[in-house]
This record gives structure tokens, C-alpha cells and sequence, in this order.
């Protein structure tokens, strides 16, 4: 084995033992890149960021950095239920735009934690889809151009 051989082996077991390595191998996250935009500010910076995707969460939440960097305008509290069966009343905050890729969404946040959370509305609102094999979150295949929702109900009543 050569010099640099055990060099390439040693960064291997440096990194296999680093908290993001942890982090990437359980099973079920997905983080991506996001842009964040308050549409009553257009001139304002977008803010890029890291957000992790669950679809098992309905709602999308940010940090209180975010909303006081977006400038957001608080609107209700809601009543969350956290994991651990407790119960906390959080600030409900919008308007915000969301976009990944080529799509775009619309919604309020919730105030919480100290990372921004993709929830399952903004996800559905946008047409994404979680490719748990790759751990990447992705524009559906079946609409890459355009997002494509389901509506129920008569057209005559639109």
C-alpha cells in the first residue's frame, strides 16, 4: 500500500466518523438547497438555504433568524404538536415564496427550531418529489415543466 493510499484511507475513516457522515446515513433524511423570498419586499435579497425535506411534516418552518431576516409579518399562533407528545403555541408567519428549481410556492411558516423544515404543503403546492435512493428531493419527472395538482370537483364551478 502505498503513501498515498493509507493518506486517501485515513480521510475515509475521518470523515466515516464525523457528525455530518452521521447525520447523512440515517435513514429518511433529505436536505436540499431552497430560496426563500418575502413578495411584499421584491427588492429585497433572497435568502439561500439548507432545508431539510419531510413529508411526514405538514407544515414548513423556519428559524426566528429567517422571519425577521425575510421581514415577516406574524399573522395567527398555532398550537404544535412536537415528538415528544408536548404541546407549544408558535408564531404563524408569511407571506412567504418558496422555489426550488423551476417552481415556485406561496405560504405562511412556522416559527420553530433553528432549521428551516420543507414541509409537506410546500412540497405538494411546488409538484416535488423525495427520491429516498438518492436522498434528493426533485422536480416530478411525470411534469417537469410546469407543477401539476389534482383538484376534485366539476370545472362548471370554477
Amino acid at each position: 500500500m502505498t503513501r498515498k493510499d493509507v493518506k486517501k484511507r485515513e480521510a475515509v475513516c475521518l470523515w466515516r466518523k464525523s457528525a455530518k457522515y452521521a447525520m447523512l446515513r440515517r435513514v429518511g433524511l433529505v436536505m436540499t438547497m431552497i430560496t426563500l423570498r418575502n413578495p411584499r419586499y421584491p427588492d429585497q435579497q433572497p435568502v439561500d438555504i439548507e432545508a431539510l425535506a419531510d413529508t411526514g411534516a405538514v407544515h414548513m418552518c423556519i428559524p426566528q433568524h429567517v422571519a425577521i431576516q425575510l421581514r415577516l409579518d406574524q399573522y395567527d399562533h398555532k398550537e404544535v404538536t412536537i415528538a415528544d407528545g408536548s404541546k407549544r403555541l408558535v408564531p404563524y408567519v408569511g407571506p412567504i415564496e418558496i422555489r426550488f428549481k423551476n417552481r415556485v410556492g406561496f405560504g405562511g411558516a412556522l416559527v420553530m427550531g433553528d432549521q428551516v423544515l420543507l414541509g409537506a404543503i410546500a412540497m405538494e403546492d411546488m409538484d416535488l418529489v423525495v427520491s429516498p435512493k438518492d436522498r434528493k428531493i426533485e422536480v416530478n419527472p411525470a411534469s417537469p415543466n410546469i407543477a401539476c395538482s389534482t383538484v376534485k370537483g366539476t370545472w362548471n364551478s370554477v
